[in-house]
């Protein structure tokens, strides 16, 4: 398995530093970013944050349409990129645990893709996600390789839609092996 911290290298003259609250709700790309505060839990934070964006699924999906949840969509990864790439740089760090919109836009994916479903439904979704997010198999582990930081390349919009890609692939593979166990 590949550790999602074994990937930091400190950007140009930053050391990485540990996010906190106060770091959270200091600047709104932080807030996204770290899924309002999902990334500073000290275990698990991708799972965390994955519960955050199910739950809040939860919350608007009776309200949406499939049109408005594609922009939503839309508009975070958007949104995500530029705060990714703003959180990392001021952490100091390509790819910090702490930042967990990769989650939330991923998993957002996938159940709206499944939606409608009911409560086992969503959770093999979400079991699926996480498994394919942390263990990284073929295609999660290419997606994560293909836009890490080179040793003194400065963080750029390159690593903040590299934060963002793997858990989208990664989303795409649960909802791959979701549509072939529907199918048989």
């Amino acid at each position: 398995m590949i550790e999602r911290e074994s990937s930091l290298i400190p950007a140009v003259g930053i050391a990485p530093r540990k996010p906190t609250l106060g770091f959270v709700f200091s600047h709104p790309a932080h807030a996204i970013a770290l899924g309002f505060g999902c990334g500073l839990s000290p275990r698990a934070p991708g799972t965390v944050a994955t519960l955050w964006a199910w739950l809040v699924f939860i919350v608007l999906q009776p309200h949406m349409t499939d049109a408005q949840w594609a922009a939503l969509l839309l508009a975070s990864a958007v949104i995500g990129w530029w705060a990714c790439t703003h959180s990392a740089r001021e952490l100091g760090a390509a790819d910090p645990g702490a930042i967990v919109w990769d989650e939330v836009l991923g998993f957002w994916c996938v159940l709206w893709l499944v939606t409608p479903s009911g409560f086992w439904a969503q959770l093999w979704a979400f079991a699926l996600f996480r498994i394919f997010d942390i263990a990284k198999p073929g295609p999660v582990a290419w997606a994560d390789a293909l836009f890490k930081v080179q040793r003194g390349e400065p963080i750029g919009w390159r690593q903040g839609f590299g934060i963002l890609f793997d858990d989208l692939v990664a989303a795409l593979c649960a909802l791959l092996v979701i549509a072939l166990w529907r199918f048989i």
